[in-house]
């Protein structure tokens, strides 16, 4: 299971670093996917990142903005929130699944382990 961290309170333009690593397992060979729930909405795409860091995908809403990335030797994964708005406000999760496909990188059905999640407030 993956651990999220870096949510907080922040105001609208202000820029936050989500991290997520895990304890004894290796992200090798994975997928990771950011996704995010918006208080009384449903889980929606943020981000994803291939375990070489070569092949990424976005959610339109955040092009431009949020970059995500990937630190083999620190079996993390981070993202990076730049510009934040109070529509970014959500709770964060961080997903594990198969082999990177730019496809279906986006389909949160293809990640099987989840983390916890990390709460994101943007205020204007």
């Amino acid at each position: 299971q993956q651990v999220e961290s870096g949510g907080g309170l922040v105001q609208a333009g202000d820029s936050l670093r989500l991290s997520c690593t895990t304890s004894g397992r290796t992200f090798a060979r994975h997928a990771m996917g950011w996704f995010r729930q918006p208080p009384g909405k449903e889980r929606e795409f943020v981000a994803a990142v291939s375990w070489t860091g070569r092949s990424t995908k976005y959610a339109d809403s955040v092009k431009g903005r949020f970059s995500t990335s990937a630190d083999n030797a620190k079996n993390a994964v981070y993202l990076q929130m730049n510009n934040l708005k109070p529509e970014d406000t959500a709770v964060y999760y961080c997903a594990s699944g198969p082999v990177f496909d730019q496809r279906t990188a986006h389909d949160w059905r293809i990640y099987s382990s989840w983390g916890q999640g990390t709460q994101v407030t943007v205020s204007s």
